[in-house]
């Protein structure tokens, strides 16, 4: 088990109000130091690796430009790897080997998390599909079949966004559905190797600059048919994932966190103090962590809190303050808190130093608080 106290990479910081301590990877190999956007896993099932975004401001953005590192914590020790530039928040964690994937142009990469692995191109969209066209998406988040055969990529190039397939084997691309407008945040389910939830995105007319809302969120595609919406009526939530029993997907909408049930569009519901961005919850549902602020924007303040759904008892981990500047506005440093390393921790990204910052909470510590 990790030993965050004694590690020479982690700080702890104890919340003021609430006592909550957490340990914030002090250890810097880049300015800016971030978590994972929540609905990817980053942290190894046995807890040997953490991998996190790097920036070096001004450089980059959120849609490019970023870098990944790993906390080794067998070793103590924090690598970074210049050549892993990816595009959006793609970068997916094998949590069995550490290894992780990342989207560029075209091309899926790969490469282990020992200081002297290979960097390798594991496969790519096809010529006469981009047909010469400038790529601004492979994937908004890559996620991999059920059955491991392929990741899921939402594409964006030219006055089109294409969803389909790339096998890990290198074989042949495989074409699920043209789109005339931004959809996207797409993840294979996880236990059905021919389903994927999406999104409806905000859309902005490449050539008008029109701006067009969005009116109905959450959308499934299964592999050879047309995508349907999750609900039978337009339905506006944001910040949709999967719940690992493949039958149910998650949302957020206000102060509520929303698991629905595919088959059925059953609801249920989970009610934050305030306005709720992101949420994660563990397998069993008893857990659950989200970020939230009533007011948004890039580089706002924010709160990571943690409900226990067995006592209803809430408690907050940080109150990050704002971020003003380049940093705040170019990278999506919201917290994204999600739990990790088989449900022992919760990371997120924090600016309680004045400074971005990935922290880590132990989860049995939160429990004891608010049992």
């Amino acid at each position: 088990m990790i030993d965050l106290a004694n590690s020479k990479l982690f700080s702890p910081w104890t919340h003021p109000q609430t006592g909550v301590t957490v340990y914030l990877l002090t250890h810097k190999v880049a300015p800016l130091q971030e978590a994972f956007y929540f609905v990817n896993d980053s942290m190894t099932h046995d807890g040997r690796y953490l991998w996190f975004y790097c920036a070096f401001p001004p450089g980059g953005s959120s849609a490019q430009g970023r870098t990944l590192a790993v906390v080794d914590f067998e070793t103590d020790e924090v690598r970074h790897f210049p050549e892993t530039q990816f595009q959006n928040a793609s970068p997916y964690v094998d949590t069995e080997t550490g290894e992780v994937y990342w989207g560029s142009g075209p091309t899926l990469w790969r490469r282990g998390p020992e200081r002297d692995g290979v960097t390798e191109c594991v496969n790519a969209l096809p010529e006469d599909l981009v047909k010469n066209r400038t790529i601004s998406r492979l994937a908004t988040h890559l996620s991999r079949s059920a059955d491991g055969k392929e990741f899921f990529v939402d594409s964006a190039f030219g006055l089109q966004w294409v969803f389909g397939s790339l096998p890990v084997d290198g074989g042949d691309y495989q074409l699920w559905q043209r789109f005339d407008r931004n959809y996207n945040h797409a993840l294979f389910s996880p236990t059905d190797p021919d389903l994927v939830l999406f999104a409806q995105e905000n859309h902005s007319d490449p050539i008008t600059g029109l701006r067009f809302g969005i009116v109905d969120r959450m959308w499934l595609i299964r592999r050879g048919e047309t995508a349907r919406p999750v609900f039978s009526t337009p339905t506006r939530v944001t910040h949709e994932w999967w719940d690992p029993d493949g039958d149910h997907v998650w949302c957020v909408w206000g102060n509520e966190a929303w698991c629905t049930n595919i088959h059925t569009q059953e609801v249920e519901k989970i009610t934050w103090p305030s306005h709720c961005w992101h949420a994660h919850v563990t397998t069993d549902r008893r857990y659950a962590i989200a970020d939230s602020n009533e007011t948004f924007y890039r580089g706002c303040p924010s709160k990571v809190g943690f409900l226990n759904r067995d006592t209803g008892t809430y408690v907050e981990l940080v109150d990050n303050p704002k971020m003003p500047g380049i940093v705040g506005s170019h990278y999506h440093i919201d917290p994204h808190p999600r739990f990790c390393g088989s449900e022992h921790f919760v990371v997120f990204t924090t600016t309680v130093r004045g400074v971005v910052d990935v922290a880590l909470a132990k989860t049995s510590d939160l429990i004891d608080r608010t049992s």
